[in-house]
């Protein structure tokens, strides 16, 4: 497969960037020790985005990432901003609003359930393995996190199609969006279908699903504008070129159980991935001129996870990296388990990638070698083949 193509930038809009991701992050705070949130006595301050998250991981990636949001005039939005630009990310078109606040969650390690229900209505649930997503490499053994959002009425909360031009969304070759984002307001739900329409100078659009049962759960009972969570989303995945999708999550928002159900769910996307936790994903891919798929399972490798927070995002980062560098179905598959696993092994969202050169070399292996893999806390620290591959065989064990 060839790369994806350059495009030319619109009058008034930034130079083109390779992907552009849309939606809200927040400051998050982890415990500092294990624990309930009632008992744990301070808390570590980081940063957490499903948008953002993916943004800085193709940054480091060694692509050109731009964020797009809005955040408060406060410290936190400040802080937020500085974090994502320190890893190259363009934060050139976040907007400061000085009456809304920037949002803030705090939570614990573990895994979610999907479909859990909310404990608190303005969005307290359990996290799943990836914090903004379905997981992957993760068991589903994972014990279940506690999450508290302090997001209602947030900054991001107002994006909408006035505040946020078409233009700048579409001023990249890949637009990144989540199905977090039409849940947090009418507005943003309007951006959703503005920024997904089929029109001249269009882009191609990427979908990760990522539901967020509280989140709809409020915008319900809230009457927002009497749309259901599952039927919004579904309308979107459908308007969208590259979709992301929970196999656990497909059947608890629409009732799809499993990969072959997902895609008759979903046939317009021309590339559809069902993330299966630690077995491994399935990507759909349609034949060119065809009405018809190349279907490809690649198995995640083995992770000892140090936290199951930002492995979906930091998979779709590594998909999209294969997607825009030209590579065949299979290898953008294991790009974004690699990328799952630097996220899986390190405590917060953001895993430091491996480089591409040890990426390439491992996504080169064949499937025995690769089914010998796993992974620990450091590992993407190791030597680069042309360094001295030899000695970095410990990623590579035999099956006990």
């Amino acid at each position: 497969m060839s790369p994806l193509p350059s495009v030319e930038a619109a009058d008034g809009v930034a130079v083109v960037a390779d992907v552009v991701c849309l939606g809200e992050s927040m400051v998050t705070f982890v415990p500092s020790r294990p624990g309930r949130l009632a008992d744990v006595p301070s808390f570590a301050r980081g940063i957490g985005g499903a948008e953002s998250n993916v943004a800085c991981g193709l940054a480091r990636a060694g692509h050109s990432a731009r964020w797009i949001s809005r955040v408060g005039t406060d410290g936190f939005g400040e802080h937020l901003v500085r974090e994502i630009a320190a890893t190259g990310v363009d934060t050139a078109y976040v907007q400061r609003d000085p009456r809304r606040p920037t949002g803030i969650y705090f939570r614990t390690a573990g895994e979610r359930a999907v479909g859990s229900e909310s404990i608190d209505g303005d969005g307290a649930e359990p996290v799943d393995g990836d914090g903004n997503g379905a997981g992957d490499g993760v068991a589903a053994s994972e014990p279940l996190a506690e999450v508290l959002y302090y997001r209602a009425g947030s900054a991001a909360a107002a994006m909408s199609p006035a505040l946020i031009p078409r233009e700048r969304a579409w001023s990249g070759r890949v637009l990144h969006l989540t199905g977090i984002t039409p849940a947090l307001s009418a507005d943003c739900r309007a951006l959703m279908r503005e920024v997904t329409v089929r029109a001249p100078g269009r882009p191609l659009v990427s979908f990760d699903l990522n539901y967020r049962v509280s989140l709809w759960q409020r915008e319900e009972e809230e009457g927002a504008d009497g749309e259901s969570g599952p039927a919004v989303l579904l309308d979107l995945a459908r308007r969208c070129d590259l979709v992301f999708v929970g196999e656990d999550e497909a059947e608890a928002v629409w009732g799809a159980r499993g990969p072959e159900a997902i895609r008759a769910a979903l046939p317009e996307p021309e590339v559809l991935v069902v993330k299966q936790g630690g077995a491994g994903a399935t990507a759909y891919a349609r034949r060119p001129g065809e009405d018809a798929d190349d279907v490809t399972f690649e198995p995640a490798p083995r992770v000892d996870v140090v936290a199951p927070v930002g492995a979906g995002d930091a998979f779709a980062a590594g998909f999209l990296s294969g997607t825009l560098r030209g590579l065949s179905v299979a290898e953008r598959l294991r790009h974004g388990h690699l990328m799952a696993a630097a996220a899986l092994t390190v405590p917060g969202d953001l895993g430091t990638p491996p480089s591409r050169a040890h990426a390439d070399h491992l996504v080169a292996l064949d499937a025995t070698r690769w089914g010998t893999l796993r992974f620990g806390p450091g590992w993407t620290d190791l030597p680069s083949p042309a360094e001295k591959w030899a000695e970095t065989a410990a990623v590579e064990v035999p099956d006990s």
